[in-house]
C-alpha cells in the first residue's frame, strides 16, 4: 500500500471540489469523486475516506493520484470504448435500406413489412441473422420509427381502407345534454 497526499489546491480548484462535493444535482458519481477529494483536502486518511464512501482504499488513492496530475478533469467520466458492434455499416445500411424498400419491389407477395417479414427476408436473401427488436434498434438508431399499421412513410397499406370499412358504429347511444 502506497502512501498518497493530495496536491496543494489553488482556491479555485477547492471552491470547485467544494460545491461539486455538497452538490445535489450533478451525477452521483462526480459528487462522490469530488466527496474523496473534499476529505482528503481536509486530512483524513484514505482508509477513512475509503469507509466512509465505501470503496476500496485503493480506489481512493487512485482518485487522489488522477486529481494530482489532472486536476479538475479528473472528476470527470473516461472515455469508455464499451464493446464493438454486433453489425457492420454495410449490413446495417443494408438492412435500413431494405426497410425502406417496397416489398413489392422486391418480388415479394405482400404489401408491408412486419418486422418478423424483415428479419426473414434478410436472414434468406441478405444473409444477415437477426433478431426483429435488434431491427428494430437499428431503425430507432437512425430515426426511423416502425409503424405497425402503416408503411414507413405514413400512409395505409390499402388508399381504399376507409370506404372498404365503412362508417364506424358507436358502442354507446349519444346522450343529449341538457340546456343550461
Amino acid at each position: 500500500m502506497a502512501l498518497v497526499c493530495l496536491r496543494e489546491m489553488t482556491a479555485a480548484e477547492h471552491a470547485a471540489v467544494q460545491k461539486l462535493a455538497h452538490s445535489r444535482t450533478a451525477p452521483a458519481q462526480r459528487v462522490q469523486r469530488a466527496q474523496i477529494i473534499w476529505r482528503a483536502s481536509h486530512g483524513e486518511s484514505t482508509s477513512v475516506i475509503a469507509a466512509r464512501a465505501g470503496l476500496d482504499g485503493e480506489t481512493v488513492r487512485k482518485r487522489i493520484r488522477r486529481i494530482n496530475v489532472e486536476g479538475l478533469e479528473a472528476l470527470k467520466d473516461r472515455h469508455r470504448s464499451g464493446r464493438r458492434p454486433t453489425y457492420t455499416p454495410e449490413q446495417t445500411a443494408t438492412v435500413i435500406a431494405s426497410a425502406l424498400t417496397k416489398p413489392q419491389m422486391l418480388g415479394l407477395p405482400f404489401a408491408a413489412w412486419t418486422l418478423d417479414r424483415l428479419a426473414a427476408y434478410l436472414h434468406e436473401h441478405k444473409g444477415i441473422a437477426t433478431q426483429r427488436s435488434r431491427i428494430d434498434e437499428i431503425l430507432l438508431h437512425e430515426g426511423l420509427r416502425w409503424r405497425r399499421y402503416e408503411t414507413r412513410f405514413g400512409e395505409r397499406v390499402d388508399p381504399a381502407f376507409a370506404e372498404k370499412r365503412g362508417g364506424s358504429k358507436r358502442s354507446t347511444p349519444h346522450r343529449v345534454r341538457a340546456a343550461v
